[in-house]
């Protein structure tokens, strides 16, 4: 079967020639069609009109050929077909099967071609969302939420880690916020774990904390009917376009991203421009029409839903909580409490409170299981209790005393100790008579002198205190009897022989110096 447009250009080549094999030639068919097309122009028939069967050794198994595009559903090959006929003792040529089992396989969609009703939309009304595979980040795969406001066609594209029932939540209500803080009646998706805990009788049995959800918001959660292109392909669109344009490709040119935060700022990047555009049916831009959809939707909660900052956790005594086989830490202060804990790209992020009391109090990086991540922050003043850095405590009046004179002397004491010195009491309590009387800036100073050099033994300390005097009183300049240098007691003879050169010896030549 030619089609409409290869059928004029047949019957123009002959209209030119007036020959069956010269137009044949010319437009690369064969002369029996040109023959055939002319005859029915003649008598005024539908150009690409053409028996689906030109053999009668074909229409005698056309039922059985029929049988097998129907049990394939339309898809079975002509080659298959031709050698399934040559079994039955067909006997003829593969070039005619094919165009049999062409004209039947057309016959069979047209007999079977679906009707659509078209979706008719009003302001306010319908929400959908989808999901699509996003870009890779540091080895990490990612998910991009695609929200289309029916009416309005206003677009939104946020990023997730992953399609866990917190990270839908949470990108729900940043689609609302970006909404203007409202919602619609009805949000329209797929038939996904975190809506639909499964189907009886054909019926979505809902799963409870999607019910919550939706009571939360005032919304409608629906799930699509399956094979309804027409009810849900304005969010299945939105994934192709978003794909196209933030999936690193060939076609795009788009380099890979260093970072989530970058895959964040891509995807705002493209929702803009695409509720910039104008649209090709409202021939408005969505960003117009989305001030005018504004009036029909409601108002929601100004705290998000408590399900969005992640799973419940308890905080143990150590102030870390479990995830997927790690811990992470959180502020002591939270040590037996509870906390919301979710994944966000390659982070971990930990929320303490509930509704609009709710606050962020840690962020981790994502680690394996059996792992930590451990925020020295989050244990301020315990910094003794590690063991490679011991904090000296007083224990009684004369520790107290000696821990006194100063940061040298906690220093003094930890290198000690260290080291094995014998008889430490007693050297402490020598410092503390050595402050006495030198002060204990300068005892506290030598102490931290004798520990940098390893100096623990009886007499050192107070050997530091002498040296150390004695360098500073040496320090403001040497003893010109021990100098090497010159020195300048050989020009104080040009100081007088000057003053004598600037008399006057009464000859009239005043100011002139004498040889």
């Amino acid at each position: 079967m030619l089609p409409k447009e290869k059928a004029m250009e047949v019957l123009e080549a002959y209209d030119l020639t007036k020959s069956y094999r010269s137009a044949a030639q010319l437009s690369g068919v064969d002369h029996h069609t040109v023959a055939r097309l002319v005859a029915a122009r003649a008598v005024g028939a539908e150009l690409a009109e053409e028996p689906a069967l030109r053999s009668k050794v074909a229409e005698a198994f056309a039922d059985k050929i029929v049988e097998w595009i129907d049990h394939s559903g339309g898809r079975v090959r002509a080659d298959v077909v031709h050698d399934k006929l040559v079994a039955m003792g067909y006997e003829g040529s593969p070039r005619t099967t094919r165009r049999v089992v062409a004209a039947l396989k057309a016959a069979h969609r047209r007999d079977r071609h679906r009707t659509y009703k078209p979706w008719i939309t009003e302001p306010g009304a319908w929400l959908q969302y989808d999901f699509g595979v996003g870009p890779v980040i540091d080895g990490l795969a990612t998910i991009l939420f695609c929200a289309w406001l029916a009416w309005s066609r206003f677009r939104v594209i946020v990023p997730l880690a992953d399609k866990s029932l917190p990270s839908v939540i949470a990108a729900l209500d940043q689609t609302f916020r970006i909404l203007g803080a409202s919602a619609p009646t009805y949000v329209l998706t797929d038939n996904e774990r975190t809506v639909t805990d499964r189907h009886i009788a054909g019926i979505a049995l809902r799963n409870q904390v999607a019910v919550d959800v939706s009571r939360y918001y005032g919304i409608t959660i629906a799930t699509c009917v399956p094979y309804d292109p027409e009810s849900k392909g304005g969010s299945e669109s939105s994934v192709k376009l978003a794909k196209a344009d933030l999936v690193p490709t060939c076609y795009n040119l788009r380099d890979d991203y260093r970072s989530f935060a970058e895959l964040e700022a891509a995807c705002a990047e493209v929702s803009a421009g695409l509720n910039a555009r104008v649209h090709s049916v409202t021939r408005k831009t969505p960003d117009e029409a989305l001030v005018v959809e504004r009036e029909a939707l409601h108002a929601i909660p100004d705290a998000p839903y408590t399900a969005a900052f992640g799973e419940s956790r308890t905080v143990s005594w150590s102030a870390t909580v479990s995830f997927r086989g790690a811990r992470y830490s959180v502020p002591d202060r939270l040590a037996g409490g509870e906390v919301w804990v979710r994944a966000s790209a390659a982070e971990v992020v930990i929320v303490s409170g509930e509704g609009s009391r709710s606050t962020e109090v840690a962020r981790h990086r994502l680690v394996g299981p059996g792992q930590a991540s451990i925020a020295e922050e989050h244990y301020p003043g315990r910094r003794g209790r590690d063991p490679l850095h011991r904090v000296p405590k007083a224990a009684n009046p004369s520790e107290a005393a000696f821990l006194s004179l100063g940061e040298g002397a906690k220093l003094w004491l930890v290198e000690a100790c260290a080291t094995g010195v014998r008889r430490v009491e007693a050297r402490m309590a020598e410092a503390v008579t050595l402050a006495a009387l030198h002060g204990p800036c300068t005892v506290d100073a030598a102490l931290q002198t004798a520990a940098m050099v390893g100096r623990f033994a009886e007499g050192d300390l107070g050997s530091i205190i002498v040296h150390g005097a004695a360098s500073a009183a040496r320090a403001p300049g040497a003893s010109p009897e021990h100098s090497l240098a010159a020195g300048t007691a050989m020009w104080s003879a040009l100081g007088d022989s000057a003053s004598d050169s600037d008399t006057d010896d009464g000859d009239g030549d005043e100011g002139e110096a004498r040889p």
